[in-house]
Protein backbone atom coordinates (compact mmCIF):
# COMPACT_ATOMS: atom_id res chain seq x y z
CA UNK A 1 0.00 0.00 0.00
CA UNK A 2 1.72 3.51 -1.44
CA UNK A 3 0.00 6.71 -0.34
CA UNK A 4 3.17 8.73 -1.02
CA UNK A 5 2.86 11.93 -2.74
CA UNK A 6 -1.23 11.93 -2.21
CA UNK A 7 -2.46 14.92 -1.45
CA UNK A 8 -5.35 14.19 0.34
CA UNK A 9 -3.38 12.05 3.13
CA UNK A 10 -4.49 15.01 5.29
CA UNK A 11 -8.45 14.15 4.51
CA UNK A 12 -8.01 10.14 5.23
CA UNK A 13 -6.08 11.22 8.66
CA UNK A 14 -8.98 13.67 9.69
CA UNK A 15 -11.38 10.91 9.35
CA UNK A 16 -9.50 7.98 10.54
CA UNK A 17 -9.38 10.26 13.75
CA UNK A 18 -12.84 10.97 13.67
CA UNK A 19 -13.59 7.10 13.47
CA UNK A 20 -11.55 6.62 16.47
CA UNK A 21 -12.90 8.91 18.54
CA UNK A 22 -16.43 7.77 17.74
CA UNK A 23 -14.82 4.21 18.63
CA UNK A 24 -14.34 5.03 21.85
CA UNK A 25 -16.95 7.20 22.91
CA UNK A 26 -19.01 4.36 22.00
CA UNK A 27 -16.72 1.76 24.33
CA UNK A 28 -17.36 4.24 27.28
CA UNK A 29 -21.19 4.31 26.49
CA UNK A 30 -21.65 0.94 26.46
CA UNK A 31 -19.07 -0.03 29.92
CA UNK A 32 -22.01 1.44 31.92
CA UNK A 33 -24.58 -0.84 30.72
CA UNK A 34 -22.50 -3.22 31.50
CA UNK A 35 -23.25 -5.23 34.95
CA UNK A 36 -22.63 -8.92 34.55
CA UNK A 37 -20.88 -11.73 31.65
CA UNK A 38 -23.84 -11.74 29.66
CA UNK A 39 -24.31 -7.87 29.30
CA UNK A 40 -20.27 -7.89 28.42
CA UNK A 41 -20.02 -11.38 26.36
CA UNK A 42 -23.09 -11.76 24.43
CA UNK A 43 -24.87 -8.19 24.98
CA UNK A 44 -27.71 -9.52 27.15
CA UNK A 45 -29.25 -11.60 24.33
CA UNK A 46 -31.29 -9.04 22.90
CA UNK A 47 -30.26 -8.04 19.77
CA UNK A 48 -33.24 -8.12 17.05
CA UNK A 49 -31.88 -9.38 13.48
CA UNK A 50 -30.60 -6.50 11.63
CA UNK A 51 -28.23 -5.88 14.48
CA UNK A 52 -26.67 -9.60 14.41
CA UNK A 53 -26.71 -9.78 10.27
CA UNK A 54 -24.73 -6.39 10.05
CA UNK A 55 -22.39 -7.42 13.31
CA UNK A 56 -21.59 -10.80 11.77
CA UNK A 57 -20.91 -9.22 8.42
CA UNK A 58 -18.76 -7.12 9.57
CA UNK A 59 -16.76 -8.74 11.93
CA UNK A 60 -16.09 -11.23 8.86
CA UNK A 61 -15.61 -8.16 6.63
CA UNK A 62 -11.88 -8.43 7.45
CA UNK A 63 -8.56 -7.53 6.39
CA UNK A 64 -8.19 -11.25 4.27
CA UNK A 65 -11.59 -10.04 2.73
CA UNK A 66 -11.33 -5.74 1.71
CA UNK A 67 -7.67 -5.96 1.14
CA UNK A 68 -5.81 -9.94 0.41
CA UNK A 69 -8.75 -10.47 -1.77
CA UNK A 70 -8.60 -7.90 -4.36
CA UNK A 71 -4.51 -8.83 -4.26
CA UNK A 72 -5.27 -12.12 -5.07
CA UNK A 73 -8.07 -11.31 -7.07
CA UNK A 74 -5.44 -9.42 -9.17
CA UNK A 75 -2.77 -12.06 -9.64
CA UNK A 76 -5.12 -15.34 -9.49
CA UNK A 77 -9.20 -14.25 -10.44
CA UNK A 78 -11.58 -15.99 -8.39
CA UNK A 79 -9.47 -19.60 -7.80
CA UNK A 80 -7.20 -17.23 -5.53
CA UNK A 81 -10.27 -16.28 -3.30
CA UNK A 82 -12.41 -19.59 -2.98
CA UNK A 83 -11.05 -18.79 1.04
CA UNK A 84 -12.78 -15.67 1.44
CA UNK A 85 -15.06 -14.65 0.31
CA UNK A 86 -16.74 -17.54 -1.63
CA UNK A 87 -16.00 -19.98 1.73
CA UNK A 88 -16.21 -17.75 4.76
CA UNK A 89 -20.36 -17.16 2.63
CA UNK A 90 -20.57 -20.66 2.73
CA UNK A 91 -19.76 -21.48 6.38
CA UNK A 92 -22.26 -18.70 6.99
CA UNK A 93 -25.15 -20.67 5.57
CA UNK A 94 -23.50 -23.88 6.74
CA UNK A 95 -23.70 -22.56 10.39
CA UNK A 96 -27.22 -20.89 9.62
CA UNK A 97 -28.90 -24.13 8.61
CA UNK A 98 -27.05 -27.22 10.61
CA UNK A 99 -25.50 -25.51 13.82
CA UNK A 100 -26.84 -22.03 14.79
CA UNK A 101 -30.90 -22.96 16.32
CA UNK A 102 -29.20 -25.26 18.85
CA UNK A 103 -26.28 -22.93 20.64
CA UNK A 104 -29.03 -20.09 20.53
CA UNK A 105 -31.30 -22.73 22.04
CA UNK A 106 -28.94 -23.93 25.18
CA UNK A 107 -27.90 -20.46 26.22
CA UNK A 108 -24.21 -20.87 25.84
CA UNK A 109 -21.54 -17.93 26.06
CA UNK A 110 -18.85 -19.51 24.59
CA UNK A 111 -18.23 -22.54 22.02
CA UNK A 112 -16.62 -24.49 24.43
CA UNK A 113 -19.38 -24.46 26.80
CA UNK A 114 -21.11 -27.16 24.06
CA UNK A 115 -17.15 -29.20 24.17
CA UNK A 116 -17.49 -29.07 28.24
CA UNK A 117 -20.92 -30.22 28.41
CA UNK A 118 -21.28 -32.79 25.25
CA UNK A 119 -17.93 -34.29 26.05
CA UNK A 120 -16.07 -33.18 29.17
CA UNK A 121 -13.05 -31.54 30.46
CA UNK A 122 -10.20 -33.32 28.56
CA UNK A 123 -12.23 -31.98 25.49
CA UNK A 124 -12.74 -28.57 27.08
CA UNK A 125 -9.05 -27.78 27.69
CA UNK A 126 -8.11 -28.75 23.86
CA UNK A 127 -11.36 -26.85 22.72
CA UNK A 128 -10.12 -24.00 24.61
CA UNK A 129 -6.66 -23.96 23.43
CA UNK A 130 -8.06 -24.33 19.69
CA UNK A 131 -10.06 -21.39 20.07
CA UNK A 132 -7.22 -18.95 21.68
CA UNK A 133 -4.46 -20.21 19.32
CA UNK A 134 -6.74 -19.40 16.20
CA UNK A 135 -7.76 -15.27 17.95
CA UNK A 136 -4.11 -15.15 18.52
CA UNK A 137 -3.53 -15.54 14.83
CA UNK A 138 -7.04 -13.81 13.36
CA UNK A 139 -6.28 -10.80 15.82
CA UNK A 140 -2.06 -10.61 14.75
CA UNK A 141 -3.35 -10.55 10.99
CA UNK A 142 -5.65 -7.68 11.58
CA UNK A 143 -3.05 -5.49 13.60
CA UNK A 144 -1.06 -5.78 10.81
CA UNK A 145 -3.37 -4.77 8.07
CA UNK A 146 -4.20 -1.69 10.42
CA UNK A 147 -0.15 -0.79 11.05
CA UNK A 148 0.14 -1.03 7.30
CA UNK A 149 -2.31 1.63 6.74
CA UNK A 150 -0.55 3.95 9.46
CA UNK A 151 2.42 3.03 7.70
CA UNK A 152 1.04 4.39 4.35
CA UNK A 153 -0.52 7.07 5.89
CA UNK A 154 2.96 8.06 7.54
CA UNK A 155 6.21 6.71 6.11
CA UNK A 156 8.05 7.51 8.62
CA UNK A 157 6.45 5.37 11.24
CA UNK A 158 7.10 1.84 10.92
CA UNK A 159 4.22 -0.93 10.36
CA UNK A 160 5.93 -2.13 13.58
CA UNK A 161 4.75 0.98 15.66
CA UNK A 162 1.43 1.42 13.52
CA UNK A 163 0.28 -2.37 15.00
CA UNK A 164 1.18 -1.51 18.42
CA UNK A 165 -0.43 1.99 18.50
CA UNK A 166 -3.44 0.41 16.73
CA UNK A 167 -3.58 -2.20 19.61
CA UNK A 168 -3.29 0.05 21.79
CA UNK A 169 -6.76 1.91 21.01
CA UNK A 170 -8.58 -1.44 19.94
CA UNK A 171 -7.87 -3.34 23.62
CA UNK A 172 -8.92 0.18 25.36
CA UNK A 173 -12.22 0.21 23.82
CA UNK A 174 -12.99 -3.20 23.63
CA UNK A 175 -11.97 -3.55 27.25
CA UNK A 176 -14.76 -0.96 28.35
CA UNK A 177 -17.71 -1.63 26.28
CA UNK A 178 -17.75 -5.37 25.54
CA UNK A 179 -19.91 -7.37 22.73
CA UNK A 180 -22.69 -4.13 23.39
CA UNK A 181 -19.93 -1.69 22.20
CA UNK A 182 -18.75 -3.95 19.08
CA UNK A 183 -21.93 -5.08 18.10
CA UNK A 184 -23.61 -1.16 17.89
CA UNK A 185 -20.20 -0.33 15.99
CA UNK A 186 -20.21 -2.69 13.59
CA UNK A 187 -23.69 -1.62 12.63
CA UNK A 188 -22.28 1.49 11.80
CA UNK A 189 -18.93 0.61 10.17
CA UNK A 190 -20.60 -1.83 8.36
CA UNK A 191 -22.75 0.99 5.94
CA UNK A 192 -19.51 2.61 5.47
CA UNK A 193 -17.16 -0.20 4.62
CA UNK A 194 -20.00 -2.45 2.60
CA UNK A 195 -20.60 1.10 0.94
CA UNK A 196 -17.46 2.12 0.44
CA UNK A 197 -16.56 -0.86 -1.61
CA UNK A 198 -19.25 -0.80 -3.86
CA UNK A 199 -18.46 2.76 -4.72
CA UNK A 200 -14.91 1.82 -5.78
CA UNK A 201 -16.48 -1.47 -8.00
CA UNK A 202 -18.81 1.08 -9.81
CA UNK A 203 -15.95 3.84 -10.21
CA UNK A 204 -13.42 1.04 -11.61
CA UNK A 205 -16.68 -0.83 -13.37
CA UNK A 206 -17.21 2.50 -15.32
CA UNK A 207 -12.61 3.12 -15.81
CA UNK A 208 -12.97 -0.84 -17.43
CA UNK A 209 -15.92 -0.17 -19.71
CA UNK A 210 -18.61 -1.80 -17.54
CA UNK A 211 -20.41 -5.09 -17.58
CA UNK A 212 -18.95 -5.20 -21.23
CA UNK A 213 -15.37 -4.55 -19.93
CA UNK A 214 -15.79 -6.95 -17.35
CA UNK A 215 -16.47 -9.90 -19.63
CA UNK A 216 -13.79 -9.27 -21.46
CA UNK A 217 -11.11 -9.66 -19.10
CA UNK A 218 -9.44 -12.65 -20.30
CA UNK A 219 -6.59 -13.06 -17.80
CA UNK A 220 -4.73 -11.96 -14.64
CA UNK A 221 -1.60 -12.01 -13.34
CA UNK A 222 -1.28 -15.93 -13.16
CA UNK A 223 -4.39 -17.18 -14.44
CA UNK A 224 -5.59 -17.58 -17.52
CA UNK A 225 -9.69 -17.94 -16.36
CA UNK A 226 -10.21 -15.33 -14.16
CA UNK A 227 -13.75 -15.82 -13.59
CA UNK A 228 -13.64 -19.76 -13.21
CA UNK A 229 -13.77 -21.45 -9.86
CA UNK A 230 -12.51 -24.38 -11.06
CA UNK A 231 -8.80 -25.81 -11.38
CA UNK A 232 -7.31 -25.28 -14.91
CA UNK A 233 -5.48 -28.47 -15.25
CA UNK A 234 -5.52 -28.98 -18.76
CA UNK A 235 -4.10 -25.51 -19.02
CA UNK A 236 -0.73 -23.91 -17.72
CA UNK A 237 -2.68 -22.50 -14.23
CA UNK A 238 -3.49 -25.94 -12.19
CA UNK A 239 -4.84 -24.06 -8.93
CA UNK A 240 -2.52 -21.37 -8.18
CA UNK A 241 0.09 -23.02 -9.99
CA UNK A 242 -0.43 -26.63 -9.00
CA UNK A 243 -1.71 -30.06 -10.82
CA UNK A 244 -2.69 -33.82 -10.43
CA UNK A 245 -4.01 -34.74 -7.15
CA UNK A 246 -2.12 -31.80 -5.02
CA UNK A 247 -4.10 -29.06 -6.90
CA UNK A 248 -7.29 -31.04 -6.46
CA UNK A 249 -6.35 -31.43 -2.23
CA UNK A 250 -5.00 -27.76 -2.59
CA UNK A 251 -8.21 -26.87 -4.15
CA UNK A 252 -10.70 -28.66 -1.23
CA UNK A 253 -8.77 -26.98 1.07
CA UNK A 254 -9.95 -23.53 -0.05
CA UNK A 255 -13.53 -24.48 0.75
CA UNK A 256 -13.03 -26.46 3.55
CA UNK A 257 -10.54 -24.04 5.48
CA UNK A 258 -12.97 -21.03 6.46
CA UNK A 259 -16.33 -22.92 4.94
CA UNK A 260 -15.52 -25.76 7.22
CA UNK A 261 -13.14 -24.19 9.68
CA UNK A 262 -14.85 -21.39 11.10
CA UNK A 263 -17.84 -23.02 12.07
CA UNK A 264 -16.69 -24.05 15.39
CA UNK A 265 -15.85 -20.27 16.39
CA UNK A 266 -16.64 -17.82 19.18
CA UNK A 267 -16.98 -14.82 17.34
CA UNK A 268 -19.82 -16.36 15.17
CA UNK A 269 -21.38 -17.98 17.89
CA UNK A 270 -21.05 -15.31 20.25
CA UNK A 271 -23.26 -12.82 17.78
CA UNK A 272 -25.68 -15.73 16.94
CA UNK A 273 -26.00 -16.35 20.98
CA UNK A 274 -26.75 -12.60 21.62
CA UNK A 275 -29.55 -12.60 19.01
CA UNK A 276 -33.04 -12.35 21.46
CA UNK A 277 -34.49 -16.14 20.09
CA UNK A 278 -33.83 -18.52 18.17
CA UNK A 279 -35.61 -17.36 14.92
CA UNK A 280 -33.17 -14.02 15.02
CA UNK A 281 -30.35 -16.32 15.69
CA UNK A 282 -30.95 -18.49 12.19
CA UNK A 283 -32.00 -15.50 9.59
CA UNK A 284 -29.69 -12.98 10.92
CA UNK A 285 -26.67 -15.60 10.11
CA UNK A 286 -28.48 -16.35 6.92
CA UNK A 287 -28.53 -12.06 6.39
CA UNK A 288 -24.88 -11.99 7.39
CA UNK A 289 -24.21 -14.91 4.61
CA UNK A 290 -25.57 -13.01 2.05
CA UNK A 291 -24.27 -9.47 2.60
CA UNK A 292 -21.14 -11.33 2.80
CA UNK A 293 -21.15 -12.62 -0.68
CA UNK A 294 -22.58 -10.05 -2.67
CA UNK A 295 -20.24 -7.56 -0.90
CA UNK A 296 -17.43 -9.45 -0.04
CA UNK A 297 -17.36 -10.28 -4.18
CA UNK A 298 -16.82 -6.88 -5.45
CA UNK A 299 -12.69 -7.04 -3.88
CA UNK A 300 -12.01 -9.92 -6.30
CA UNK A 301 -13.50 -8.26 -8.96
CA UNK A 302 -12.04 -4.80 -8.56
CA UNK A 303 -8.53 -6.82 -8.23
CA UNK A 304 -9.06 -8.57 -11.74
CA UNK A 305 -10.58 -4.84 -13.20
CA UNK A 306 -7.31 -3.34 -11.91
CA UNK A 307 -5.20 -6.04 -13.88
CA UNK A 308 -6.82 -4.65 -17.12
CA UNK A 309 -6.00 -1.19 -16.15
CA UNK A 310 -3.25 -1.78 -14.82
CA UNK A 311 -1.26 -4.98 -15.27
CA UNK A 312 2.23 -3.81 -14.19
CA UNK A 313 1.38 -2.51 -10.64
CA UNK A 314 4.67 -3.15 -8.50
CA UNK A 315 2.76 -4.28 -5.29
CA UNK A 316 -0.30 -6.07 -5.45
CA UNK A 317 -0.97 -5.84 -2.22
CA UNK A 318 -2.21 -2.71 -2.28
CA UNK A 319 -4.59 -2.82 -5.20
CA UNK A 320 -7.66 -1.52 -3.49
CA UNK A 321 -6.21 1.38 -2.16
CA UNK A 322 -4.69 2.39 -5.15
CA UNK A 323 -7.76 1.85 -6.97
CA UNK A 324 -9.26 3.93 -4.33
CA UNK A 325 -6.59 6.65 -5.07
CA UNK A 326 -6.68 6.71 -8.65
CA UNK A 327 -10.63 6.13 -9.18
CA UNK A 328 -12.77 7.87 -6.57
CA UNK A 329 -13.11 11.41 -5.62
CA UNK A 330 -10.97 12.92 -3.14
CA UNK A 331 -13.39 12.54 -0.07
CA UNK A 332 -15.12 9.37 -0.84
CA UNK A 333 -11.54 7.68 -0.90
CA UNK A 334 -10.90 9.42 2.52
CA UNK A 335 -13.98 7.80 3.90
CA UNK A 336 -13.60 4.35 2.68
CA UNK A 337 -9.95 4.37 4.03
CA UNK A 338 -11.84 5.68 7.50
CA UNK A 339 -14.14 2.80 7.05
CA UNK A 340 -11.01 0.16 6.41
CA UNK A 341 -9.43 1.19 9.12
CA UNK A 342 -12.65 0.76 11.09
CA UNK A 343 -13.59 -2.93 9.67
CA UNK A 344 -9.71 -4.21 10.91
CA UNK A 345 -10.44 -2.09 14.12
CA UNK A 346 -13.77 -3.89 14.05
CA UNK A 347 -12.62 -7.88 13.86
CA UNK A 348 -9.72 -7.03 16.19
CA UNK A 349 -12.11 -5.98 18.59
CA UNK A 350 -14.78 -9.16 18.48
CA UNK A 351 -11.16 -11.28 17.82
CA UNK A 352 -10.00 -9.82 21.63
CA UNK A 353 -13.29 -10.52 23.29
CA UNK A 354 -14.15 -13.81 21.78
CA UNK A 355 -10.14 -15.64 22.66
CA UNK A 356 -11.12 -13.95 26.67
CA UNK A 357 -14.56 -14.98 26.71
CA UNK A 358 -13.49 -18.54 26.09
CA UNK A 359 -10.74 -17.71 29.42
CA UNK A 360 -13.05 -16.76 32.07
CA UNK A 361 -15.81 -18.42 31.20
CA UNK A 362 -14.07 -22.56 30.33
CA UNK A 363 -10.58 -22.22 31.37
CA UNK A 364 -11.04 -20.51 35.11
CA UNK A 365 -13.76 -22.75 36.53
CA UNK A 366 -12.20 -26.19 34.63
CA UNK A 367 -9.34 -24.99 36.86
CA UNK A 368 -10.80 -24.40 39.68
CA UNK A 369 -11.64 -20.83 39.59
CA UNK A 370 -14.87 -19.33 40.72
CA UNK A 371 -15.82 -15.79 39.95
CA UNK A 372 -18.72 -13.83 40.75
CA UNK A 373 -20.39 -11.62 38.19
CA UNK A 374 -18.51 -8.86 38.63
CA UNK A 375 -15.26 -10.38 38.88
CA UNK A 376 -16.40 -12.47 35.64
CA UNK A 377 -16.39 -9.15 33.93
CA UNK A 378 -13.48 -7.43 35.55
CA UNK A 379 -11.14 -10.89 34.54
CA UNK A 380 -12.45 -10.92 31.01
CA UNK A 381 -11.34 -7.14 30.44
CA UNK A 382 -8.37 -8.24 32.36
CA UNK A 383 -8.15 -10.99 29.37
CA UNK A 384 -9.05 -8.43 26.61
CA UNK A 385 -5.51 -7.18 27.52
CA UNK A 386 -3.96 -9.81 27.86
CA UNK A 387 -4.95 -10.93 24.04
CA UNK A 388 -4.08 -7.76 22.67
CA UNK A 389 -0.31 -8.45 23.42
CA UNK A 390 -0.44 -11.54 22.76
CA UNK A 391 -1.45 -10.47 19.50
CA UNK A 392 1.00 -7.78 18.73
CA UNK A 393 4.18 -9.97 19.55
CA UNK A 394 2.70 -12.18 17.17
CA UNK A 395 1.85 -9.34 14.20
CA UNK A 396 5.40 -8.21 14.84
CA UNK A 397 6.92 -11.26 14.27
CA UNK A 398 4.63 -12.42 10.52
CA UNK A 399 3.90 -9.07 8.67
CA UNK A 400 1.33 -11.24 6.34
CA UNK A 401 -2.19 -10.85 6.29
CA UNK A 402 -4.26 -13.00 4.22
CA UNK A 403 -2.07 -16.23 5.33
CA UNK A 404 -2.64 -15.27 8.54
CA UNK A 405 -6.18 -14.99 8.77
CA UNK A 406 -6.31 -18.16 6.67
CA UNK A 407 -4.76 -20.49 8.50
CA UNK A 408 -6.24 -19.03 11.90
CA UNK A 409 -9.20 -21.24 10.68
CA UNK A 410 -7.34 -24.27 9.37
CA UNK A 411 -6.08 -24.75 13.27
CA UNK A 412 -9.85 -25.51 13.57
CA UNK A 413 -10.54 -27.17 10.62
CA UNK A 414 -7.94 -29.90 11.27
CA UNK A 415 -8.83 -30.16 14.92
CA UNK A 416 -12.20 -28.99 16.35
CA UNK A 417 -14.89 -28.82 13.54
CA UNK A 418 -15.23 -32.92 13.48
CA UNK A 419 -15.87 -32.85 16.91
CA UNK A 420 -18.26 -30.53 16.70
CA UNK A 421 -20.30 -31.84 14.16
CA UNK A 422 -20.21 -35.07 14.97
CA UNK A 423 -21.06 -33.63 18.52
CA UNK A 424 -24.44 -32.51 17.70
CA UNK A 425 -25.67 -34.93 14.86
CA UNK A 426 -23.81 -38.53 16.91
CA UNK A 427 -25.29 -40.13 19.26
CA UNK A 428 -21.95 -42.27 19.86
CA UNK A 429 -19.62 -39.42 19.75
CA UNK A 430 -17.22 -39.77 22.70
CA UNK A 431 -14.50 -37.70 25.14
CA UNK A 432 -12.09 -40.32 23.69
CA UNK A 433 -13.14 -39.80 20.32
CA UNK A 434 -12.78 -36.45 20.89
CA UNK A 435 -9.57 -36.10 22.06
CA UNK A 436 -8.34 -38.44 19.24
CA UNK A 437 -9.56 -36.15 16.25
CA UNK A 438 -8.19 -33.27 17.87
CA UNK A 439 -4.64 -34.39 18.58
CA UNK A 440 -4.62 -36.69 15.14
CA UNK A 441 -5.61 -33.83 13.15
CA UNK A 442 -3.16 -31.85 14.38
CA UNK A 443 -0.39 -34.33 14.27
CA UNK A 444 -0.74 -35.26 11.05
CA UNK A 445 -1.40 -31.68 9.82
CA UNK A 446 2.11 -30.98 11.07
CA UNK A 447 3.82 -34.02 9.56
CA UNK A 448 2.07 -33.35 6.09
CA UNK A 449 2.97 -30.35 5.95
CA UNK A 450 6.56 -30.85 6.50
CA UNK A 451 6.06 -33.92 3.90
CA UNK A 452 4.21 -31.53 1.64
CA UNK A 453 6.77 -28.89 1.68
CA UNK A 454 10.10 -31.18 0.80
CA UNK A 455 8.82 -34.22 -0.95
CA UNK A 456 4.98 -33.67 -2.43
CA UNK A 457 1.63 -34.85 -1.52
CA UNK A 458 0.33 -36.17 -5.03
CA UNK A 459 2.47 -33.74 -6.86
CA UNK A 460 5.71 -31.95 -6.64
CA UNK A 461 7.04 -30.65 -3.58
CA UNK A 462 5.45 -27.14 -2.73
CA UNK A 463 9.04 -26.03 -1.93
CA UNK A 464 10.15 -27.12 -5.48
CA UNK A 465 7.15 -25.52 -6.85
CA UNK A 466 8.17 -21.98 -4.97
CA UNK A 467 11.81 -22.39 -5.39
CA UNK A 468 11.00 -22.72 -9.49
CA UNK A 469 12.98 -26.00 -9.39
CA UNK A 470 16.22 -24.07 -7.43
CA UNK A 471 16.08 -25.71 -4.28
CA UNK A 472 19.29 -23.59 -2.57
CA UNK A 473 16.40 -21.01 -2.66
CA UNK A 474 14.91 -22.44 0.05
CA UNK A 475 17.24 -20.65 2.41
CA UNK A 476 15.21 -19.94 5.84
CA UNK A 477 12.29 -17.80 5.91
CA UNK A 478 12.93 -16.14 2.05
CA UNK A 479 10.31 -15.70 0.02
CA UNK A 480 10.48 -18.79 -1.87
CA UNK A 481 10.12 -20.57 1.66
CA UNK A 482 7.18 -18.67 2.53
CA UNK A 483 5.70 -19.66 -0.39
CA UNK A 484 6.41 -23.13 0.06
CA UNK A 485 5.39 -23.07 3.47
CA UNK A 486 2.11 -21.47 3.03
CA UNK A 487 1.01 -24.10 -0.03
CA UNK A 488 2.26 -27.03 2.09
CA UNK A 489 0.19 -25.60 5.11
CA UNK A 490 -3.07 -25.55 3.23
CA UNK A 491 -2.72 -28.72 0.92
CA UNK A 492 -1.77 -30.89 4.02
CA UNK A 493 -4.93 -29.48 5.52
CA UNK A 494 -7.22 -31.57 3.01
CA UNK A 495 -6.14 -34.99 4.22
CA UNK A 496 -5.80 -34.14 8.00
CA UNK A 497 -9.07 -33.14 8.23
CA UNK A 498 -10.23 -36.67 7.13
CA UNK A 499 -7.66 -38.25 8.91
CA UNK A 500 -9.33 -36.41 12.17
CA UNK A 501 -12.80 -37.74 10.51
CA UNK A 502 -11.56 -41.08 10.97
CA UNK A 503 -10.03 -40.95 14.64
CA UNK A 504 -13.60 -39.66 15.29
CA UNK A 505 -15.57 -42.69 14.43
CA UNK A 506 -13.11 -45.75 15.30
CA UNK A 507 -11.65 -44.35 18.06
CA UNK A 508 -15.41 -43.26 19.63
CA UNK A 509 -16.54 -46.62 18.42
CA UNK A 510 -13.79 -48.81 20.39
CA UNK A 511 -14.24 -47.24 23.52
CA UNK A 512 -18.28 -47.28 24.36
CA UNK A 513 -17.99 -49.30 27.11
CA UNK A 514 -15.35 -47.51 28.93
CA UNK A 515 -16.69 -43.81 28.25
CA UNK A 516 -20.03 -43.63 27.36
CA UNK A 517 -21.14 -40.61 25.40
CA UNK A 518 -22.75 -37.72 26.96
CA UNK A 519 -25.80 -36.08 26.51
CA UNK A 520 -26.09 -32.83 24.74
CA UNK A 521 -27.15 -30.22 28.11
CA UNK A 522 -27.92 -26.57 27.96
CA UNK A 523 -26.68 -24.18 30.13
CA UNK A 524 -28.81 -24.96 33.12
CA UNK A 525 -27.55 -28.76 32.74
CA UNK A 526 -30.91 -29.66 31.52
CA UNK A 527 -30.64 -32.36 28.66
CA UNK A 528 -31.54 -31.54 25.26
CA UNK A 529 -33.67 -32.54 22.59
CA UNK A 530 -31.94 -35.38 21.33
CA UNK A 531 -33.63 -35.38 18.15
CA UNK A 532 -31.04 -33.66 15.72
CA UNK A 533 -33.08 -32.64 12.78
CA UNK A 534 -34.81 -30.31 15.28
CA UNK A 535 -31.58 -28.41 15.09
CA UNK A 536 -31.51 -27.59 11.96
CA UNK A 537 -32.41 -23.65 10.67
CA UNK A 538 -36.04 -24.52 9.25
CA UNK A 539 -37.76 -22.00 11.14
CA UNK A 540 -40.51 -19.15 10.77
CA UNK A 541 -38.87 -15.94 10.53
CA UNK A 542 -41.67 -13.83 11.41
CA UNK A 543 -40.17 -14.00 14.95
CA UNK A 544 -37.10 -12.65 13.29
CA UNK A 545 -39.03 -9.83 12.45
CA UNK A 546 -41.91 -8.57 14.62
CA UNK A 547 -41.31 -6.59 17.81
CA UNK A 548 -40.89 -8.32 21.18
CA UNK A 549 -42.20 -7.24 24.00
CA UNK A 550 -38.91 -7.09 27.48
CA UNK A 551 -40.49 -9.64 29.09
CA UNK A 552 -40.42 -12.36 25.70
CA UNK A 553 -36.62 -11.94 25.60
CA UNK A 554 -34.98 -15.78 26.32
CA UNK A 555 -32.53 -14.68 29.24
Amino acid sequence: MDLEGYAYVWLIVIFIVAFFAVRMGVGIWASRKVSNAADYIVAGRSLPIYMVGASVMATWFAAETLMGASSTGYQYGFQGVIFDPFGAAACLFISGFFFTRMMRRARYLTVVDFFERRYGDKMTVFASIAQLMTYFVWTAAQFVAAGTIVNALFPDVPVGIGVILVAIWVTGYTMLGGMLADTLLDFIQMFFTAGGMALIFFFVQGAVGGWEGITSITSTLYNPNPFTLLPDMAGDAGYLGYFGASGWMYWGAAWMAIGLGSVPTQDLFQRSMSARNESTAVWGTYLAGALYLFFGIMSPLIGIMMFKLDPNLINPDGVLVHAAIMYVPPILTALFMAALASALMSTSDSSLLAGASVVTQNLFPLFGRKLDPTSEVKWTRIMVLVNGIIGVVIALGAEVIYELGVVAWTLLLVGLFVPFAFGMYWKKANQWGGVASVLGGWGSWALLTWVTFRFGLGGDSTGSVCSGGDLSLLAAFSDEWWCGFWDAVYIASFPSFFISLLLMVVVSLATQKSDAPKPTTDVDGNVMDTNPFHYLGIINIKDALRKMRPEEYED
